[in-house]
């Protein structure tokens, strides 16, 4: 099991309940995939340093987690899919 970080940007134009959905539905996906999430951080609205489709401000969480080697391969596999998320990024924390 390694530590791993991922930090998203979800679709500002979201109302607060689908951001929540789509938050807690990553989260069941870490923790369903046998990871345990350490830390989420839901850092709120920011504006962004540029305009991403069509976007001036988005809405960043940050997820720090320990799981398998498989887990942030699925998650961003399932974050590309996703229209409301515009970015992410997973790290792998330690070395």
């Amino acid at each position: 099991m390694r530590q791993y970080e991922t930090m998203y940007i979800l679709n500002s134009n979201l109302e607060s309940e689908q951001t929540t959905e789509l938050v807690q539905k990553y989260q069941s996906l870490i923790s369903g995939q046998g990871g345990q999430i350490d830390e989420l951080q839901e850092i709120g609205k920011r504006r962004l340093a540029y305009e991403i489709e069509g976007n001036r401000e988005g809405y960043y969480v940050l997820v720090q987690y320990t799981a398998g080697a498989e887990v942030p391969t699925e998650l961003e596999r399932i974050m590309r899919i996703d229209d409301n998320v515009v970015r992410y990024l997973t790290v792998r924390v330690g070395e």
